[in-house]
């Protein structure tokens, strides 16, 4: 599978994925207002569940406009499950929606479910996002995303399921590294026995898993670095040099695209750049106001290729 991301993201020399983490904030009051509108009360249903379902519904419609505005200069994009769950059933099945949409559309898609737990639990959810659930004497995908990512706490019991699932079912996984929100040394950097940090500790237990799993020069285990700590990538790209890496923290977290330049390898390729508000609400900046919440998503295309134009400057 990581195969088939390089190979988007070369046809396309865009190596960037947009976040689809939606936020009532960010949709536009025509949207919200339609999907209200379409929501009409169902009998028997209190008003509580009519906003979990227009919820969703603004969601699903603000996300296809911005798919449409997309489709054609990025290779990826990687919907966030919580902004959806947030809304239960109806949220869920917007996330679904979503995912079936983006892959009518060519799009890879990363799900950011960050799952992890251990033995059958951990392969219910690697079936669930990844790979095909067993039922009635048939396979079926459920959620059915391209990638997933993986939180290594609970170690290769928690990660291995995924693997297999990843080697049955040519998926991929991005394994929790060194991520960019800024409590992350509370854990991350703790010194390990032989003094490294235990980011350093996971990234090797990353290239230990992705032997099991090579897809030509990289591994279909790819690794989350956060790209507001460019000094730790430039260690782990050394440590991983065959590890795929997804870096979120561009723009919105303050990561700059001269920070970047380190998690790539010589050739260009290694890396995948997430920005998720920085595009969703471009709309709300004053640097693209004239666009209006009329054409937001013409506002979110002009800021893809601004950031496309950027990463390509220091790569």
């Amino acid at each position: 599978m990581i195969s088939k991301l390089i190979h988007e993201i070369v046809k396309k020399n865009a190596p960037v994925v947009v976040g689809l983490d939606p936020n009532m904030k960010f949709v536009p009051k025509q949207i919200q207002d339609a999907a209200w509108e379409s929501c009409a009360g169902l009998e028997g249903e209190d008003e509580d569940h009519r906003v979990l379902r227009a919820a969703a519904e603004a969601f699903y419609q603000f996300n296809v406009r911005i798919v449409d505005a997309i489709a054609d200069i990025v290779p990826c994009v990687k919907p966030q499950i919580a902004m959806y769950e947030q809304y239960g059933l109806p949220g869920l099945e917007a996330y679904y929606r979503t995912v079936q949409y983006c892959r009518s559309k060519g799009l890879l898609i990363i799900g950011d479910v960050k799952r992890g737990d251990i033995g059958s639990t951990s392969e219910s959810y690697a079936l669930a996002h990844l790979g095909k659930t067993a039922a009635f004497g048939r396979k079926v995908p459920a959620f059915d995303t391209d990638f997933a990512t993986v939180n290594p706490y609970l170690g290769s019991d928690g990660v291995k399921p995924f693997v297999n699932v990843c080697i049955e079912e040519d998926k991929g996984i991005f394994v929790l590294v060194k991520t960019s929100n800024p409590s992350s040394g509370e854990f991350q950097d703790v010194l390990m026995p032989d003094g490294k940090p235990m980011y350093e500790a996971v990234g090797r237990k990353v290239v230990e898993w992705g032997e099991l799993s090579m897809d030509g020069e990289y591994s279909n285990v790819g690794a989350v670095v956060g790209a507001t700590y460019p000094e730790q990538a430039a260690q782990l790209r050394a440590l991983m040099p065959h590890t795929f890496i997804l870096a979120p923290g561009y723009g919105a977290q303050g990561a700059a695209a001269e920070d970047l330049s380190v998690f790539f390898n010589k050739d260009g390729v290694g890396c995948i750049v997430n920005s998720s508000r920085g595009i969703l609400a471009a709309w709300q900046k004053e640097k693209y106001a004239a666009y209006g919440a009329e054409h937001y998503e013409e506002a979110a295309r002009a800021a893809a290729i601004e950031m496309i134009e950027d990463l390509r400057r220091v790569i």
